[in-house]
């Protein structure tokens, strides 16, 4: 029988600025290492809202090239 895949889902951190933009921070990151950079910069005392999302596994690993 085969074991299921226990590797937590990876997350990303996302930043949305003041006009509305969202860009990605980092991927691959665990959650808790996810949570921790994301409340590092809200510290810091930027106006953009930070947050967590986890990774869809079939997502590409890098943008495709136009």
């Amino acid at each position: 029988m085969e074991q299921p895949d226990r590797t937590p889902p990876a997350h990303r951190v996302m930043r949305q600025d003041d006009n509305g933009n969202r860009f990605l921070v980092a991927r691959g990151l665990s959650r808790p290492a996810a949570e921790a950079m994301a409340a590092e910069f809200e510290a810091r005392g930027h106006k953009q809202l930070y947050w967590v999302e986890p990774e869809a596994s079939d997502e590409p690993e890098a943008p495709a090239e136009p």
